[in-house]
């Protein structure tokens, strides 16, 4: 199965009272408005011929009703409840051909269709009813007949999708495509949880997402088509296009199509907190990036349920790859805030916190509940403007990937900040540098250059060594060695590097040329 690249347009909205009256057909009839014709957008949904004076209680709505009006001649009572009726009926039009029964509009159908809305038409000239029937009917059907074929062409190619692995985005992607508007997903709180369309347009609706969650994002006939996403008896969620300019009936359609490729992708695709999880993630990484400004993400970050506005913000960054275990600490202690997975196995978590609110205190809470499982925590200076945010992430995951070998996290408070990594920090900044990698490679060359396991057990030494502050015991005691067995392996070390340990300046040297080759490494 594989999907076509045509480029769908929305389908016009079914006809409409002023389209039909440009029909060339209608057109050799005269068609004059009479009354109603503020009301001539409305659409139509079918045409009928009727003679009956009671026509009203044969009508389902949205018909333009075609008649001679021979059975009213002479009786403005009865047309005045003519049009009363067909109004009662929400009837789009009434066409009355003039000829013997009425060689002008009359005066009571024409005062009551102008006070109710109702169009009132009339033709001047002789016309074959049945004509503007098939004609209107045939071009009716053949709409209709375009909107399934639409509706089973997005289905087969969402589907297709689906069954070759991609992703929640690319559906949505497909959905945006045919349906040329901005498509949102949210769940059942109405955060926002994946997005589709012209980037321009999408921030436009997210701007003011606030206003249209709280409204139910307007009505259908504003083109806000809304869609269920449920499954296995349990309704997690909607996908909305976003002011569709087609038919009302083909954007229900899509919608539904889309919803039930969306419920099928959720199904194969894993656990349900997923899309949340990825939703964070992507707003994170881009964050993070810098790829996009941070003024562009705020619309994304406060319709993804982020309170933006008067907080102060707190970026870190954790070596847990479970970002749900994050968010529950993060609910359990009341404190707003998103947290995703980023590439390299770290979380990035971003807290926003009321300004009155102690920052420095919430961070070292939320760490000791973490400090067990997780290790410490990397914490930015807090921000209380979000342009400095990608900033502040950036820098808690530079100061995250300083520590993240276990051997340099020994003595290090739960929250470490970039003060707290000194030498370490500066390495990693500068760990891709060429000339830095050669220095590393030249001063561990006698314990890089060969296979033998003790060079790799004496390379473990030194760097404990190095880290503890050249402390004998403690090393001694880390590795489970005797003082004098430790004596050796140092002895052996500073043998194959050529240097002598108890020299500042060498072991320094030493020191940073170990940090710069773990950081290479890391």
């Amino acid at each position: 199965m594989t999907t076509t690249s045509e480029s769908w347009e929305p389908l016009e909205p079914a006809l409409s009272v002023r389209q039909v009256l440009t029909l060339e057909r209608v057109l050799a009839g005269e068609p004059e408005v009479v009354a109603g014709a503020s009301q001539l957008d409305r659409p139509v949904r079918w045409v009928h011929v009727a003679e009956a004076a009671d026509v009203g209680v044969m009508l389902s709505g949205g018909e333009m009703v075609l008649t001679t009006g021979v059975l009213l001649a002479g009786d403005p009572d009865k047309q005045a409840e003519y049009v009363r009726s067909l109004h009662r009926a929400e009837a789009a039009a009434v066409v009355l051909g003039l000829g013997r029964a009425f060689p002008a509009a009359p005066d009571a159908m024409r005062r009551v269709a102008e006070r109710c809305g109702l169009p009132l038409v009339v033709l001047h000239r002789p016309f074959p009813f049945a004509e503007l029937t098939e004609e209107v009917q045939s071009r009716l059907v053949r709409r209709k007949f375009a909107a399934v074929s639409l509706s089973e062409a997005v289905r087969t190619e969402l589907t297709a999708l689906i069954t070759s692995g991609a992703p929640l985005q690319r559906l949505l992607d497909e959905v945006a495509r045919h349906s040329a508007c901005p498509v949102v997903v949210t769940n059942l709180a109405h955060r926002v949880l994946a997005t589709a369309g012209e980037r321009p347009a999408v921030d436009d609706v997210l701007r003011d997402w606030e206003r249209i969650a709280r409204q139910a994002g307007g009505s259908e006939g504003d083109g806000w088509i809304r869609a269920e996403l449920s499954g296995r008896g349990e309704r997690w969620g909607r996908i909305v296009l976003c002011g569709y300019r087609g038919d009302t009936a083909t954007g229900r359609l899509l919608a539904d199509r889309a919803a039930e490729a969306l419920v099928l992708h959720r199904m194969l695709g894993g656990p349900s907190g997923s899309w949340e999880e990825q939703s964070a993630q992507s707003l994170l990484t881009d964050l993070i990036s810098g790829v996009v400004p941070a003024r562009q993400l705020l619309p994304r970050a406060r319709a993804a349920g982020l309170p933006v506005n008067r907080r102060t913000f707190v970026p870190l960054v954790v070596r847990d790859r479970e970002p749900d275990r994050l968010d529950r600490v993060m609910r359990l202690l009341g404190l707003p805030g998103i947290a995703a997975e980023l590439a390299d196995g770290a979380t990035a978590v971003l807290l926003s916190l009321a300004r009155d609110q102690d920052a420095e205190a919430l961070t070292a809470h939320f760490a000791a509940r973490l400090r067990s499982t997780s290790g410490p925590v990397a914490a930015a200076a807090p921000r209380t403007d979000w342009d400095d945010v990608p900033a502040g992430l950036r820098e808690a995951r530079h100061v995250a990937d300083a520590v993240a070998d276990s051997s340099a996290a020994l003595d290090l408070p739960a929250v470490v900040r970039l003060k707290d990594v000194h030498l370490r920090g500066l390495i990693r900044l500068l760990r891709d540098d060429p000339q830095v990698q050669s220095f590393a490679e030249r001063e561990l060359d006698g314990l890089l250059c060969g296979p033998d396991d003790e060079a790799g057990a004496l390379l473990a030494v030194l760097r404990t060594y190095l880290a503890t502050g050249r402390n004998k015991s403690r090393t001694a005691q880390l590795h489970h060695v005797s003082r004098p067995a430790l004596y050796r392996r140092l002895e052996a070390i500073q043998a194959r590097l050529g240097v002598d340990l108890d020299d500042f300046e060498q072991a320094a040297s030493v020191h940073i040329a170990l940090l710069a080759h773990d950081a290479q490494q890391g």
